[in-house]
């Protein structure tokens, strides 16, 4: 099967480490690499794969642990990634479609995914977003909700995404010619980042949305019209 890759002008003679074995090699690996001065966190999170941040000087980096086994290729893509470089992003997407850890159930149960609406593809929307805002490392599956019979909800929930089963839920309500594509594109954005940055738990609270979420947020491009949308029609 024919992958797209890209050259690799980050890789040098160095000798191969047992990455997998030492974390701080691996941290001044991809900070000597990158040519940035990195922090490394490792995590077993499956929704977001890989992610960089500046953050007081220096960028922040949560890897998932299946990069401690990685060769030198993608490491170099991972520096690449690091260093603001955009075509590296392929080699790390076909690291990650072929060594995404199997999603853990409680249950048995396989939960049918119904991305298919009368008006918007779900799927489509989300690879979209997903190449364009998050380098493509969101796993979750994403399914239109059900639809509710009867009298019309005082409260209507557009999106929401459980971490559990790694799946964002969007109403049908949204799947009409009347809603225009930015906001049903910003209601799957919005708990894609649900996804990505997950619960952040203070002392005495759980918080949804944080600083560092409302300030991603603000980076969908259709942010105020998707907004002003809303106010005049939910």
């Amino acid at each position: 099967m024919n992958k797209r890759t890209a050259s690799l002008p980050f890789q040098d003679d160095q000798l191969t480490l047992p990455f997998d074995r030492d974390l701080s090699c691996l941290n001044d690996r991809l900070a000597h690499l990158s040519g940035k001065t990195v922090s490394l966190a490792v995590t077993d999170n499956a929704t977001s794969m890989l992610s960089a941040a500046k953050k007081n000087g220096h960028i922040a980096v949560r890897l998932h642990r299946m990069f401690l086994h990685a060769g030198d290729e993608v490491l170099s893509a991972v520096a690449g990634f690091i260093a603001g470089r955009k075509e590296y992003r392929p080699v790390i997407r076909d690291f990650i479609r072929e060594n995404s850890p199997r999603p853990k159930h409680h249950s048995c149960r396989r939960i049918a995914l119904k991305p298919h609406g009368t008006i918007y593809c779900l799927t489509d929307i989300f690879d979209r977003l997903n190449r364009e805002y998050f380098d493509g490392r969101i796993t979750a599956g994403i399914t239109w909700g059900k639809n509710r019979c009867g009298r019309r909800p005082r409260r209507i929930t557009l999106g929401s995404y459980c971490s559990a089963t790694n799946i964002i839920r969007i109403t049908p309500l949204l799947d009409r010619r009347s809603v225009p594509a930015y906001a049903v594109e910003f209601i799957v954005y919005h708990e894609m980042l649900h996804a990505d940055l997950r619960v952040k738990t203070l002392p005495g609270r759980r918080r949804l949305h944080t600083k560092e979420f409302r300030m991603r947020e603000r980076q969908f491009a259709a942010y105020e019209k998707a907004l002003a949308w809303e106010k005049k029609n939910l």
